[in-house]
């Protein structure tokens, strides 16, 4: 009884996260005219998925593999730069007593209750200013901002990263730099995987900012750029909608988020069984 009491509201849940995805699939696989004629979580009569994605890749002579790469750019330079800062503040903060430390800890946890939208208008004031608006300057550097994963790695370092090892590691010889190249690094590599994939996702999601602060097409990610064709699906173009190509380039959007899950998931496996067994 316990177990269905669990179970049940599990597998609802389960449901409720995977319905979405299962109807881009099936969506995907449709042309305009298959998806208002069949059913939305099955196929229809045409299976038009290697043509669809085909057509996405040469629409507008090929802007979406543009917009795909500016998306992996920055994703990549955001979510990796991130992490570096917030491995190296979340060590410090964590391991290290200086001062203002508490205060700036402060200042951290205030950040992370000030919503990104909030600061989408200052920021593009205060680029327009440097002269980065229309440049992917202004994407990147928000991006490496993240006071959400320079607290995760704050609490995380504390208790990963023992005091007495780095006492003992001091004794030998080993410098500050030293100690965290090569003993705390490999001891925070679950939280680093973890704050990586949470800024992965909000870089690769992001649209707010990037329809802001950027005006020329060539620079879209694809957040924008699909949301792009989006707003002219309803109108014909080129003698076609473009509702196909709309739900075809969302579902090869998701494709690098989950091959990425898939592959550093077995670091957050590492880090739950590390110190189970002494």
């Amino acid at each position: 009884m316990k177990r269905a009491v669990l179970t049940v509201p599990m597998l609802a849940m389960l449901l409720y996260c995977l319905l979405p995805l299962v109807w881009l699939f099936f969506s995907a696989t449709k042309t305009n005219a298959g998806l208002f004629d069949s059913f939305g979580l099955w196929f229809a009569d045409d299976f038009a998925l290697v043509d669809n994605v085909r057509q996405v890749f040469a629409y507008q002579d090929g802007v979406y593999g543009r917009w795909f790469l500016n998306t992996v750019l920055y994703a990549v330079a955001g979510a990796g730069g991130a992490t570096v800062i917030a491995a190296l503040g979340g060590y410090a903060l964590a391991k290290y007593d200086f001062p203002g430390s508490r205060v700036l800890f402060a200042v951290v946890l205030g950040a992370i209750t000030v919503p990104t939208t909030a600061l989408a208008v200052p920021t593009f004031l205060l680029f327009t200013r440097l002269g980065l608006v229309n440049t992917p300057w202004a994407v990147l550097i928000p991006a490496l901002a993240s006071p959400f994963g320079l607290y995760l790695m704050r609490v995380y370092a504390a208790d990963a990263v023992p005091t007495s090892m780095m006492e003992a590691a001091r004794l030998d010889g080993a410098g500050e730099l030293r100690i965290f190249l090569s003993i705390s690094l490999r001891l925070l590599r679950p939280g680093l995987v973890t704050v990586l994939l949470f800024t992965l996702v909000a870089t690769w999601n992001n649209y707010f900012l990037p329809l802001i602060v950027l005006s020329d097409p060539a620079w879209y990610p694809l957040t924008v750029g699909l949301n792009q064709w989006n707003s002219q699906a309803g109108s014909a173009a080129g003698g076609q909608a473009v509702y196909n190509l709309v739900l075809t380039g969302s579902l090869v959007a998701i494709v690098p988020l989950v091959v990425s899950f898939l592959l550093l998931q077995r670091y957050w496996q590492s880090g739950l069984s590390a110190g189970a067994v002494k």
